[in-house]
C-alpha cells in the first residue's frame, strides 16, 4: 500500500468514526425528543380530560342556577323543570326506538 492509499484509508476511517459519532448524537436527540413528545401528549390528554370536566361542571351549575328557586321566580322554576322534563322524556323515547 502506498502512502497516499494508507493517508486516505486513515482519512476515510476519521470520517467514518465522525459519522458514527453523529449518528449517536442524534439518536440520542431524537430519544430526547420522542420523550419530550410523550410528555406533551400527557399533558396535552390531562388538559382535555380537565376541560371536559369543567364544560360538565358549568353545564350542572348553568342547570341548577335555572332550577334554583327565589320568592318570585317559582312560577319561571317550574316553567323551566318541565322543559327540563319534556327534553328528558324525549332523549328517553329517542334511546327507545
Amino acid at each position: 500500500m502506498t502512502n497516499e492509499q494508507a493517508t486516505a484509508l486513515r482519512d476515510f476511517e476519521a470520517r467514518v468514526r465522525q459519522l458514527m459519532m453523529a449518528y449517536k448524537a442524534e439518536q440520542q436527540e431524537n430519544a430526547r425528543l420522542r420523550q419530550q413528545l410523550d410528555t406533551c401528549q400527557q399533558q396535552l390528554k390531562e388538559a382535555h380530560g380537565n376541560v371536559c370536566r369543567l364544560e360538565e361542571d358549568y353545564k350542572a351549575l348553568k342547570t341548577a342556577r335555572m332550577i334554583e328557586v327565589s320568592g318570585d321566580d317559582v312560577k319561571e322554576s317550574k316553567e323551566r323543570i318541565a322543559h327540563l322534563i319534556r327534553e328528558v322524556d324525549k332523549c328517553i323515547a329517542l334511546l327507545d326506538v
